[in-house]
């Protein structure tokens, strides 16, 4: 790294303006480069837990049954644009692939090290600043129907009890005095203790970004285009406002980083998982803390403007525009588990969370290009973002991360 040219770093989500703080903080000059507002993309919608405990992956063993019945019940939150099946179909064998208990654990303990201290890497990166008021020390609860479905997830929790998550669990009467606005169809909750959550993510992003420019940082809002090299080593960005040089940069682009990833000769596996959410604001009758409920496959987060519900999986590109019945679900799905919920205006949502079929982020550089890359973080990217910023601003001041990269190597889908 040489001080006449800066770092680039593409994306100002999560991953992007945690990696340019801890770059700042070492003395690296850095330009933050986004088309849009910093915190306003895919970091904007997210359900705002910070989830030590959320380490298992989606392709869990039996995952391949499964699958068409979930596709075809109305009333289970995964939804198909079908004239997308066949751009699909090739990334969707890929992480079906790995629906087996040898990958499931593979991951897990992959996503291990990048989630399971979140509390404390937010802590580390928003302490002393504006951003750290956003931030609420919290439980993050789920919730069951009874104690059969809780025991039918055994799976998922035997691997987060080898993660050192042991929940604490709440049932009948001590139900409804833990979280008195709940409905009759939730009797069980499996409390996870020594989390947290964000009260706006949109606004710690931005509040973070504040910070970033506080330390001598500079903004610079375009769009990518593509990179330039000299003797293959990155030497601009090319933006739609011209070229900014540079001696190295990060791609943390989310989902949008596929394209760019081509020009670098790597084709990866990554897809757009659409998330939806409904903000319920100035809500009343809602939970005190986040809470997970099961049987809706929804996350329900107290926040600064109301509720916000966020949950549902579609797969359709990103192109489509949204779909009125994974709203629909969400709305029912959240009216059975808290019937006494009121609000005023309630404000839709839906984004793009990036995927890659093996659901390990992309965290380090492509070859000695000088590029290095924190992406594809999937349901994590709020939890796993202040810590793949750390990591990355250590590979590229020349330091040994305390961890085993290897995981996260984007050379895994070179050739």
């Amino acid at each position: 790294m040489t001080t006449s040219h800066p770092t680039v770093v593409i994306g100002a989500g999560i991953v992007g303006v945690s990696t340019a703080i801890w770059l700042r903080r070492s003395g690296v000059p850095v330009t933050l480069v986004d088309r849009g507002a910093p915190g306003q993309g895919t970091s904007y919608g997210n359900a705002g837990v910070i989830a030590n405990c959320s380490m298992v992956p989606v392709t869990t063993p039996g995952l391949i049954l499964k699958g068409p019945k979930f596709v075809l019940d109305p009333n289970f939150p995964l939804f198909l644009r079908w004239s997308y099946v066949p751009r699909l179909l090739p990334w969707l064998i890929k992480y079906l692939g790995h629906a087996n208990d040898g990958d499931t654990r593979r991951i897990a303990e992959g996503l291990t090290p990048i989630v399971s201290d979140a509390t404390d890497q937010h802590r580390a990166l928003s302490d002393g600043t504006r951003a750290a008021d956003w931030i609420v020390n919290s439980d993050y609860t789920f919730a069951y129907a009874d104690r059969a479905a809780f025991d039918a997830d055994s799976y998922v929790w035997g691997l987060r009890r080898d993660a050192g998550f042991e929940p604490e669990l709440i049932e009948g009467e001590a139900v409804s005095a833990y979280e008195p606005n709940l409905g009759p169809a939730v009797t069980c909750l499996a409390v996870m203790k020594d989390h947290g959550f964000v009260r706006d993510p949109g606004g710690y992003v931005a509040a973070l970004a504040e910070e970033f420019l506080s330390l001598g940082g500079i903004w610079h809002q375009a769009d990518v285009k593509d990179f330039s090299f000299t003797d293959d080593r990155i030497s601009a960005v090319e933006t739609t406002t011209g070229p900014i040089p540079c001696a190295d940069a990060v791609l943390a682009t989310g989902v949008w980083s596929k394209p760019l990833m081509k020009r670098l000769g790597l084709s990866i596996p990554l897809e757009t998982e659409r998330g939806y959410h409904i903000v319920f604001e100035d809500a009343t009758g809602g939970p005190r803390v986040p809470m997970m409920v099961a049987a809706g496959k929804f996350v329900a987060t107290p926040m600064e403007a109301g509720l916000r519900c966020a949950g549902i999986v579609e797969f359709g590109g990103l192109e489509a525009g949204p779909a009125a019945a994974p709203l629909a679900l969400l709305r029912k799905e959240v009216r059975k588990a808290f019937p006494h919920l009121a609000s005023g205006q309630e404000v839709e949502w839906q984004g793009h969370r990036p995927a890659p079929s093996d659901s390990l982020p992309l965290i380090g550089q492509v070859g000695r290009t000088g590029i290095y890359v924190g992406f594809g973080h999937h349901h994590i990217g709020l939890t796993g973002g202040p810590k793949t910023g750390r990591l990355l601003a250590q590979l590229m001041s020349g330091q040994t991360p305390n961890m085993d990269m290897r995981p996260y190597d984007p050379a895994r889908f070179a050739g």
